[in-house]
């Protein structure tokens, strides 16, 4: 069985208890993933057939530049 990204959206309730399981750091949505606010991990976490996917090893880190960009965009302070 093949994994399906998709850009549902996490619930509002769901957001508020999720975190960054390497991190504890509070989760934004940005499409198909879930970033950390932490700016010295800069993980992000996929959402799979609208299941958020919080394993740190299933994670990615993004380059500086796409973590400001999401950052900005969801109006985090860095």
């Amino acid at each position: 069985m093949s994994e399906k990204m998709t850009a549902a959206r996490v619930s509002d309730e769901l957001m508020k208890i999720l975190v960054c399981p390497q991190t504890k750091a509070r989760l934004i949505q940005d499409g198909d993933w879930l970033y950390s606010t932490d700016a010295r991990t800069r993980r992000r976490y996929p959402i799979v057939d609208g299941i958020p996917i919080l394993l740190v090893d299933r994670s990615e880190v993004v380059e500086e530049s796409e973590f400001g960009r999401v950052m900005r965009e969801a109006g985090v302070a860095m």
